[in-house]
């Protein structure tokens, strides 16, 4: 099935490449985005591809603040959630667009144990910690390098985060390389280094709306998995490794999100972590939009990706152009290991060790249909 949908978007691709016009090289620039609270200075940096579809990154927590590509008739639309100015991204919001670390997602009642010892973070998700804790990397300012060559606009961001910092254990020197590409497709490749054993789970939390407003139970998802975990009453995985068979979770073949949502009652919508078929980068999922024609295609070497249909968004946060995000305004597919995996040995390890490198690679292609 997924090779028919490989062979499907490659023909969207080449109508969507002759819907934008004139081709250029890709390239990237940079502009002022305001400060932080301490006064640090943080930039804002625009990524074109030269064939339609332009991202935009701020230095800070890593966040992908804007995408723009065109629908199945050429009209670019902002594609992605999140706020018109830094303000926004300096008060509590839920995750728009951050790169996520230590370790994204949930550790149950903020505690694990590694080589003898027991480590404590912050609990601020309910009595369990989530996505890095009260300052996790999406609330730092990442050190940038821009450039640009024939294949692609490319922005590397670095970050050391020391021994302790959130209560994780080791200094962990991290790098995550946002390549934009003439494919139209923008590569995350992640990787980082460690001075002592320490848990480590990188991800990028964007929310994506292919309609650019209203909600997105209309959005025709297709996920690679015949299995999923399932939750507590808090979110944590039970250790089950369970069938999406028979059960709403079952998106093997295309399927409006809207469609079996009002079944997954106890979350108030999807907000479960899938186990994805095969190993290396592939396939993982593919969303179509109906009215705009517009596809994403998500590819990752990871075993899980996480699926999230904004379902805690109530019309309280005002986004760009004055949106109000209200629930299911957006879906997330978060590709990364199990939720809690530091706390199952029957889930693969997220512990990164001294002398070995923790590397990663997710990839958003784009097309309109």
């Amino acid at each position: 099935m997924f090779k028919a949908l490989c062979f499907l978007v490659g023909v969207g691709s080449v109508l969507y490449s002759a819907q934008v016009g004139a081709q250029s090289t890709p390239i990237i620039t940079e502009e002022p985005f305001g400060r932080t609270g301490n006064g640090a200075a943080v930039s804002l940096y625009t990524l074109r591809s030269g064939r339609g579809v332009t991202v935009r990154i701020t230095d800070y927590g890593g966040i992908v603040t804007a995408i723009e590509t065109p629908d199945r008739n050429g009209t670019g639309g902002d594609i992605v959630l999140g706020f018109d100015t830094l303000d926004g991204y300096l008060k509590d919001h839920p995750f728009f667009g951050a790169l996520v670390g230590r370790v994204a997602n949930r550790i149950a009642k903020g505690r694990f144990a590694l080589d003898g010892r027991t480590y404590t973070l912050a609990t601020n998700n309910g009595p369990n910690h989530l996505h890095g804790g009260l300052k996790g990397f999406d609330k730092v300012v990442w050190r940038a390098e821009r450039s640009a060559n024939a294949a692609g606009a490319i922005l590397r961001l670095s970050y050391t985060s020391v021994d302790g910092e959130e209560g994780y254990p080791g200094t962990l020197s991290a790098i995550v390389t946002y390549t934009l590409t003439r494919e139209n497709e923008l590569r995350i490749d992640y990787s980082a280094t460690t001075d002592k054993a320490t848990p480590v789970n990188l991800t990028n939390h964007t929310y994506w709306n292919l309609a650019t407003r209203g909600d997105v139970l209309g959005h025709m998802l297709t996920v690679a998995a015949d299995r999923y975990t399932p939750v507590d009453d808090t979110l944590i995985p039970t250790g089950e490794l369970k069938t999406v068979a028979g059960t709403p979770f079952d998106f093997r073949m295309a399927k409006a999100i809207g469609r079996d949502i009002g079944e997954v009652a106890s979350t108030r919508g999807y907000d479960h972590n899938f186990v994805l078929n095969g190993s290396g980068l592939r396939l993982a999922a593919r969303v179509t939009e109906p009215t705009t024609g517009r596809i994403l295609e998500v590819l990752t070497d990871q075993p899980g990706v996480q699926f999230y249909t904004g379902n805690f968004l109530n019309g309280s946060i005002v986004g760009k152009r004055g949106i109000k995000y209200a629930q299911h305004a957006a879906f997330c597919l978060e590709t990364q290991h199990f939720p809690d995996a530091v706390n199952h040995p029957e889930f693969s390890s997220v512990i990164l060790r001294p002398g070995t490198a923790y590397r990663t690679t997710t990839v958003f292609r784009f097309a309109a249909n």
